[in-house]
């Protein structure tokens, strides 16, 4: 039945590499089981009840993916967006964490219906790749400076913004250590080695008394009461909201684009036009994961550049990203130990991370100014101005005044010159 199903002859793979591919993908990514549940729970959010629905979106979401669009691709709550979510929406906005998951919902809302039509392609297939790029980038680098600064390497200073904190606090020295383990052993291609180097920090943190001891290691998984249903939609259709789900829409479309072609490209599945098949399919599950989560109580639901793993080990089917769901659903069991891991445990796989994305400059075309000083605005901006929209909004303003100005208006789209207007609206109205 499951061969039939999911297509396993045809894709010329079975059951056991697709199972195997599957447990592959789980370790590479569930490190946010203990990463997300910290990062939210600076909002006022209660941590067991994030670490419920952290595992139950993305159980639900790489579900979807697999029975639906039959891609082995797994989905989970986003680094990036889960950082803007709680340092920006909440932390410096000052919206209370319900309307932010009011906004991530109505979000996921649009992105389906983006879906659905043939609009979300023609947005994605519209933007510059170099902004696409910049923007992996720039989320990579104000992941980056959240890292540091959990980490305790990089503190507040009045006079020139930003220092350098007490490297020889046990704290830091730990984190510090956790990164340099954490490269090491992915390195040399060990499975979940983020996750290891998480737990070998918070256990060294335990012994040193630098952490709680967690008083099991598996039991009943907490209440999801606290957040479930608790997004607050009303107060998130306020005008000075707009913007903030805007952020959401955007950072989604992109994040979620350069993920699928990057991931078909590695397993082969671009048709000869260079072209994802079922693409409406994966698209539409993975829009319906932000509103899911939002549902549940986390931050938008995504899929994860992270499945690249499991497709290296043979997956080829949606029977590997229905593998990873139920792991997640087996990982309930262990919420002593994710709500007992500090944050000075997870900083280094944010900053590792962060690493991953930074990338994205790469891909620039470094011989075009026209192309990547845009880009290194739309970078820079979001650390530097610790927000995502609005590093996202002076890039495209660049991008559309630079290539007019040069005379190359072809570059210049409408939908970049739109969304450009868009922003200056925005900072006018600011």
């Amino acid at each position: 039945m499951l061969t039939g199903f999911f297509k396993l002859n045809e894709l010329k793979t079975n059951i056991r590499t697709e199972i195997m591919a599957g447990v592959t993908t789980f370790l590479t990514m569930a490190y946010i089981i203990f990463v997300n549940p910290d990062i939210l729970s600076t909002t006022g959010m209660d941590k067991g009840a994030v670490f419920v629905a952290t595992c139950l979106a993305a159980a639900v979401a790489s579900t979807i993916m697999g029975l639906w669009a039959n891609y082995p691709i797994a989905l989970a709550p986003g680094m990036g967006l889960n950082a803007y979510f709680s340092f920006v929406v909440v932390g410096h906005l000052g919206y209370p964490w319900q309307v932010a998951l009011g906004a991530v919902f109505i979000s996921g809302i649009i992105c389906v219906i983006l879906s659905l039509l043939p609009v979300r392609r023609w947005i994605v297939d519209s933007i510059p790749r170099s902004q696409k790029m910049a923007i992996s980038a720039g989320i990579g680098f104000f992941l980056g400076l959240i890292a540091l600064k959990s980490m305790g390497i990089v503190v507040a200073n009045e006079a020139t913004l930003l220092t350098v904190g007490n490297l020889l606090k046990p704290e830091v020295i730990l984190s510090a250590g956790g990164f340099f383990f954490m490269i090491a052993i992915h390195h040399l291609r060990v499975p979940g080695s983020i996750m290891i180097a998480i737990l070998a920090v918070a256990v060294a943190g335990m012994l040193l008394g630098l952490a709680p001891i967690p008083h099991a290691v598996v039991d009943t998984p907490p209440s999801l009461a606290p957040t479930f249903l608790k997004l607050d939609i009303v107060d998130a259709i306020e005008v000075g909201i707009v913007v903030i789900i805007f952020t959401f829409v955007i950072v989604d479309l992109f994040d979620t684009a350069g993920t699928f072609v990057g991931l078909c490209q590695r397993a082969g599945f671009l048709d000869e036009n260079g072209r994802m098949p079922r693409l409406r399919q994966a698209l539409t599950a993975d829009s319906s994961a932000s509103a899911i989560g939002a549902l549940l109580g986390t931050s938008s639901t995504t899929s994860y550049i992270e499945s690249a793993a499991g497709i290296n080990a043979g997956g080829r089917s949606g029977l590997t990203a229905v593998t990873v769901a139920v792991l997640f659903l087996l990982a309930l069991v262990f919420a002593p130990i994710a709500t007992a891991i500090p944050s000075f445990a997870t900083a280094p796989a944010i900053l590792f991370v962060a690493c991953i994305m930074a990338r994205g400059m790469a891909d620039i075309d470094w011989d075009d100014v026209t192309e990547y000083a845009p880009a290194v605005v739309t970078a820079l901006a979001m650390p530097f101005t610790f927000s995502i929209a609005t590093g996202v909004g002076l890039g495209f303003i660049t991008y559309a005044f630079v290539k007019t100005l040069t005379g190359r208006f072809e570059d210049a789209s409408l939908s970049v010159w739109f969304l450009a207007g868009l922003f200056v609206l925005k900072f006018a109205l600011d």
